[in-house]
């Protein structure tokens, strides 16, 4: 029976070999992993493995582990967050990573002004240009410079984007790639106050090649907890 620390072993092992080939540090490939298919139980059992850096796609699953992990858990939100859960949500993340609007940095703007708090995000990029996924498209990722110029409280670290399903992850290497081009762009206009030094890109069946193209957040869930949350949670008390 294959436990969670033999997994995390194995994801580690294969971000390890992918920086090898990429000639990148470890160092430089943070791993995020993703709560949002286990339960508190589960999540529980992380921080004891060494996993601190967890990424949830739900506001309310993600106030609800929140509260009940030890506060040095860095949660990163990972998912679609609506207006009206920014409030609650702000004060509990390091980092939102799928800001996919003006209209929505605009309500992070105001709402990290009211709080006297600057809010990091990451911009969401179509870049596989699936007309299912949300994001801004890459044509008008440019056009964005002259209004993430005015903000004051949110800060845009980097971008995000999700490659289209492959079975060979290869054919995800043009998504991540255009995702890496419009970051460097990006940078030459907005650097230092948006640092623009993040991409989180690469999930659990394309991160070795999201790390070869510059991810410096691979968000993975499945590689970790596919096979059932009762197994996990058991697997990962022995």
């Amino acid at each position: 029976m294959t436990n969670l620390n033999d997994r995390l072993m194995i994801v580690e092992e294969r971000i390890t070999v992918a920086c090898r080939r990429a000639g990148r540090r470890r160092a430089d490939v943070t791993l995020v992993v993703v709560t949002k298919s286990i339960g508190i139980e589960v999540a529980r059992a992380l921080p004891a493995l060494g996993c601190n850096i967890l990424g949830e796609n739900r506001p309310q699953e993600l106030w609800r582990k929140a509260a009940a992990l030890p506060p040095t858990v860095e949660w990163h939100f990972i998912g679609h967050l609506q207006r009206n859960k920014i409030e609650r949500t702000l004060p509990l993340v390091r980092l939102i990573h799928a800001v996919d609007s003006i209209r929505l940095l605009e309500a992070l703007e105001q709402e990290a002004g009211r709080q006297t708090r600057v809010a990091p995000v990451l911009l969401e990029v179509n870049a596989s240009r699936e007309t299912s996924k949300q994001g801004f498209a890459p044509g008008e990722v440019p056009g964005l410079v002259s209004a993430l110029r005015t903000l004051k409280n949110v800060r845009v670290e980097g971008l995000m984007t999700m490659a289209a399903p492959e079975e060979e992850a290869e054919k995800c290497r043009p998504t991540f790639a255009t995702l890496r081009n419009l970051r460097d762009e990006l940078r030459k206009h907005l650097a230092p106050a948006h640092p623009m030094r993040h991409l989180s890109m690469g999930m659990s069946n394309d991160f070795e090649i999201a790390i070869e193209e510059g991810a410096t957040f691979i968000r993975v869930g499945s590689a970790l907890f596919a096979g059932g949350e009762a197994l996990v949670a058991t697997a990962a008390r022995d």
